[in-house]
């Protein structure tokens, strides 16, 4: 008989921060672990007004190789007009580790007869956002599992752990296969408030003494551009922000991360303690709609918690008539804050507002020396158009800025203990801009490259 073979080839999150596409075989096994978009991949032939056509399907991706050019992987519909024929599937799956986009987005691509595994929660959010949002990520048959649960494909066996990053629902994946065991962590971190949950999926992974690890590397920087807060300290800011404004009966705006669970369950916390109402917008509440059917979540029921409103903005009819909204943003009508409200209680509420809905402020019209804060990713540098653009508007309308954000991914020094811990023979750096960094911690790295099988 001939002897089976086990090789990883990597077509995303090469030397880059997302985008994660990496290709197992394993005998006659064939699985994708995530199939996400990059941030960066393309950004030499598109830009935010400038986009790949929709009505061409893979034919402008192609055109640019921003997907793989891999056979037997893509839905005829999705294939027309390309210079890729379209093949029967020739793949057993695709393994999601959690619901950002540059671990999920390119699903949509994917023919639909390709199974896809994903956690409870995962699926939720994958759900929700087809709802609200113009991605659709395929009617593929979708298989959740959670952790204890062990799903066999021919002769490899995939084995997911749950782990804690800045969604719910995040999972790292150690992996049977005929020739060892292979660790893949996903995104995660130790920092957040169920970091026992990555420190079990780390006791797993060193317990099987992988023969391979592909590790996510976000944080591995020569000089870290990040405050090092954990999420009870991104607690204790936010209640002193809003101290600070009850006292001065200032208004209080916030943005974060629109599937960072954590930070919304922060927000919520903080608004109790300050005897404020939490507003959201209407994706978000329609989202909370979703998530809280999964009970290990622990979520604020939005139609129900009397701490959470719900923010309506201004439609065709120039007030709030409900044949406006689209249907899943009705159901919260009863718990509607408008603009006018916000403007004549100040004291009253805390409110997300997300980057592209800041033309609302116009409406809202916060007092000068109102508070914002920025809860995401620390801004990038000062040539950044998108951070300068944002600060014009808070200039404008004499906002204070505080940025408070604890992240989703592990540090530097964690990250280099968990790896000396599991001790794998190979170690494969993807999720990261600087694979190098990684020879300061293990013997045996190997940089990827796009395409390039690797044997194990």
């Amino acid at each position: 008989m001939p002897m089976e073979m086990v090789s990883l080839r990597f077509y995303g999150g090469v030397g880059e921060i997302g985008g994660n596409k990496i290709l197992l075989e394993d005998g006659d096994t064939r699985v994708w672990l995530d199939f996400g978009q990059s941030f960066s991949s393309g950004s030499e032939y598109y830009t935010d007004w400038l986009k790949p056509r929709g009505v061409n399907g893979l034919g402008d991706y192609l055109e640019f190789d921003l997907v793989p050019k891999v056979k037997g992987l893509y839905s005829k519909e999705m294939l027309e007009g390309s210079n890729l024929c379209y093949e029967e599937p020739a793949f057993d799956g695709v393994f999601l580790s959690h619901a950002h986009f540059d671990h999920v987005n390119h699903i949509g691509f994917i023919d639909p007869a390709i199974p896809v595994y994903l956690g409870a929660g995962t699926k939720l959010f994958v759900k929700a956002m087809e709802e609200t949002g113009p991605t659709r990520y395929g009617e593929h048959p979708y298989r959740t599992f959670r952790t204890g649960h062990r799903i066999r494909l021919n002769d490899t066996e995939f084995e997911p752990i749950h782990v804690d990053h800045s969604i719910p629902g995040a999972y790292g994946f150690i992996i049977h296969t005929s020739e060892g065991s292979i660790v893949y962590t996903g995104d995660l971190r130790v920092h957040g408030p169920k970091h026992q949950m990555t420190e079990e999926f780390f006791e797993a992974a060193a317990y099987v003494e992988p023969i391979a690890m592909i590790t996510e590397g976000t944080r591995m920087e020569v000089k870290s551009k990040r405050r090092n807060l954990s999420e009870a300290h991104v607690l204790q800011g936010v209640k002193e922000v809003c101290a600070e404004a009850s006292r001065e009966e200032k208004s209080i705006l916030y943005t974060h991360g629109p599937r960072d669970m954590d930070r919304l369950r922060t927000f919520h916390s903080a608004a109790e303690s300050c005897g404020r109402s939490m507003v959201v917008n209407t994706k978000t509440a329609y989202l909370l709609s979703r998530l809280v059917e999964d009970e290990h979540l622990d979520l604020p029921d939005p139609a129900i918690d009397d701490l959470v409103s719900v923010y309506y903005k201004r439609k065709k009819s120039g007030g709030y008539d409900d044949r406006d909204y689209y249907l899943w943003e009705r159901p919260f009508m009863g718990k509607m804050v408008t603009s006018e409200e916000l403007r004549e209680k100040p004291g009253d509420f805390i409110v997300s507002l997300d980057f592209s809905s800041f033309t609302e402020l116009i409406d809202i019209r916060p007092e000068p020396g109102s508070h914002f804060i920025y809860s995401m990713s620390e801004p990038f540098g000062e040539e950044d158009i998108e951070a300068q653009v944002l600060q014009n508007w808070l200039s404008h309308f004499g906002l204070k800025y505080h940025q408070l954000h604890a992240s989703g991914h592990i540090s530097r020094p964690e990250l280099t203990e968990a790896i000396r811990a599991i001790k794998p023979a190979r170690l494969f750096p993807v999720h990261t801009e600087n694979p190098w960094m990684f020879g300061d911690i293990h013997g045996n790295v190997v940089q990827p490259v796009v395409g390039e099988a690797y044997m194990l």
